[in-house]
């Protein structure tokens, strides 16, 4: 397999928190609706951008404070520790496709957040979970965060292709 274009075609789906016991078995942080969905992707790719490696994935589980994988390769636990911070990337192409009104958090990073006055709140730099609802993070032109819930009542509009997110939301709320 082709080594994909990183900026363009991968999308982080987590990351190596730790290692997990002595037979090289990775503590993963997944930033998947479910938290065993990257188990459903038998090659990841781990670490930073322009530097992805690939791995075969071999078994994974759910414990009860964490997701823990085995990829091929990794044997002990000093190779394991060693990936910790690395990103987990999967190919755009194998994907899923999103289902209407539905996004890859990866595809709303650096679009720009317009209210419905007009008014330009800044771009998305991350989401988090909150457990009640998605929350976008937004950088504004002074380098403030913005906070806004991913949620109909104020998120009204997502153009990708436009590369923006109307919300009902002020600068000052």
């Amino acid at each position: 397999m082709k080594n994909p274009a990183p900026d363009t075609d991968m999308v982080v789906m987590g990351y190596v928190s730790g290692a997990f016991g002595i037979r090289g078995w990775l503590k993963i942080h997944a930033e998947t609706e479910y938290a065993d969905s990257l188990f459903d992707y038998p090659e990841w790719w781990l670490g930073q951008p322009g530097q992805w490696q690939r791995y075969t994935f071999l078994d994974g589980a759910v414990q009860p404070k964490a997701v823990v994988a085995q990829l091929e390769g990794i044997n002990d636990r000093d190779q394991a520790f060693a990936l910790r911070g690395s990103l987990i990337a999967i190919p755009r192409s194998e994907l899923p496709a999103a289902e209407e009104g539905e996004f890859y958090w990866a595809d709303l990073v650096g679009l720009s957040v317009i209210n419905r006055e007009g008014q330009t709140l800044g771009k998305v730099t991350r989401l988090f979970e909150t457990g009640a609802n998605d929350v976008l993070v937004l950088e504004d032109s002074e380098q403030q965060e913005i906070m806004i819930p991913f949620v109909a009542v104020y998120v009204l509009e997502v153009d990708i292709q436009a590369g923006t997110i109307v919300v009902d939301w002020q600068a000052d709320y």
